[in-house]
């Protein structure tokens, strides 16, 4: 009796301890997680095995969503607007340069005097290029967005660090996500450079950029490697500095895992490297996104490599039928739903793209899906699925309070429901958390 009165009360501190650890773990912010020991670690994450957001029911008539269209005629091409400071930049004297140009520079004979398609290349591609003069950076704590931004304005000579784009692009060093437009605003407001973000890239533009000088970033899903892999998928930017048509491949400084093969290390200079399957697959898990840098008398190359899609409808239109045909042939995979949606909430339709948001739910996404991407609050708030966004927000949410953008459409839908003192509560947050996001400055 004497050992029991002993021993029991270890066997209750040791059951409060295993029931406790895990709830307090996914509590903490992940970067002291991340210094735990690995087993410690994975309690961080949600108790599902394979997490996902909260499902929906498969739509009847989501199939409808892929019949193709024509596309709409093409308009006007956009002009780049570029502010006071980057005109005179770009007319400032430049001083020389030592290193010869990797393809022939923009002149008065060879800009196309009208908008180009796509698919034609305004000066000869050679087989392989590479930027160089880059300096790598590994990001600090859940700083992908801002050392890759860092690392793409070395390649100017901007000698800026990390710490000075986080500290306007996440003020709150807990914030989990950098969109690629305010990655674009901060170039364009903070720099002598300009910056713009499109969607639905392909390799050849890629291929273009680098082989004239455009520093290119992506956005991509990725499964993190090695002893890294329990972590699930993530989206993360990739700062593109090569390419080998030989070879079939990219290479790419990684702000996470460094620019070798082997994770962490910086052996390699080259870059990691990407391979064109790869970038294929993971590219669409955000919709082919890109950021392009450059300086501002770049700026017709640039309109001249992208063409059409220098316009936004013309964009969206492409984007939108070659989705269409890539769903049709994989109707299983949520993210080809997912950038359905995107899509036609671009496009004004958004009963067209809460269905399809529906399906990629059905299908099963990522539980950091809109740690990055907010489409499907937008959509169902503009149909008045109130309850769809408040759960997804609380979802996202939950134990990981990060996101302005979460912060915000709850407060919408909660206004939509009348209680405006929750709705005012949650902008605040939204607005506290991240001073500069455009959505808390809008409200």
């Amino acid at each position: 009796m004497g050992k029991l009165k002993f021993i029991l009360p270890i066997i209750i501190l040791v059951g409060i301890t295993v029931w406790a650890v895990p709830t307090i773990l996914q509590a903490m912010p992940d970067r002291y997680v991340m210094r735990l020991p690995q087993p410690l670690q994975q309690y961080g994450l949600p108790e599902d095995t394979v997490p996902t957001l909260p499902t929906a029911a498969s739509p009847i008539d989501a199939a409808q969503l892929l019949a193709t269209s024509e596309l709409a005629p093409p308009t006007a091409a956009a002009t780049l607007v570029l502010s006071d400071a980057q005109v005179a930049a770009a007319t400032k004297p430049q001083p020389a340069q030592s290193e010869p140009e990797i393809a022939p520079p923009a002149t008065a004979t060879n800009i196309p005097t009208s908008t180009p398609q796509p698919t034609v290349t305004p000066w000869p591609l050679p087989p392989a290029a590479r930027l160089n003069g880059i300096q790598h950076n590994f990001q600090e704590w859940n700083n992908c967005g801002p050392a890759t931004l860092a690392m793409g304005l070395s390649f100017f000579g901007q000698q800026v660090t990390q710490s000075e784009t986080a500290a306007i692009l996440k003020p709150d060093p807990e914030d989990r996500n950098v969109s690629p437009n305010e990655m674009v605003a901060y170039v364009n407001d903070e720099t002598e450079l300009a910056a713009v973000t499109r969607t639905n890239g392909n390799l050849d533009i890629l291929r273009r950029a680098i082989a004239n000088n455009i520093p290119i970033i992506i956005e991509i899903g990725i499964e993190p490697p090695g002893e890294f892999r329990w972590m699930g998928w993530y989206g993360h930017y990739l700062l593109v500095v090569a390419y080998d048509d030989a070879q079939q491949q990219l290479w790419v400084y990684d702000s996470w895992f460094g620019t070798s093969e082997e994770p962490l290390q910086n052996s390699h200079p080259d870059g990691r490297i990407l391979r064109y399957s790869e970038l294929e697959t993971y590219w669409p898990h955000f919709n082919k996104n890109y950021i392009a840098l450059f300086e501002p008398d770049q700026a017709e190359m640039f309109a001249a490599i992208i063409g059409d899609d220098m316009e936004d409808n013309q964009m969206w239109q492409r984007a939108l039928a070659d989705v269409q045909k890539t769903t049709a042939v994989a109707s299983d995979n949520a993210f080809n739903w997912f950038n359905l949606g995107t899509i036609y909430n671009a496009l004004g339709d958004y009963e067209a793209a809460a269905t399809a948001f529906d399906q990629a739910r059905a299908l099963g996404l990522p539980w950091r899906m809109l740690w990055y991407q907010f489409g499907p609050y937008e959509a169902y708030y503009q149909v008045g699925r109130y309850e769809d966004v408040i759960l997804l927000a609380d979802t996202t949410l939950k134990d990981r309070p990060y996101f302005e953008e979460s912060f915000y459409y709850k407060g919408l839908a909660l206004a939509a429901q009348g209680d405006e003192a929750a709705a005012q509560e949650l902008f605040e947050k939204a607005a506290t958390f991240n001073p500069n996001n455009i959505l808390t400055i809008a409200n």
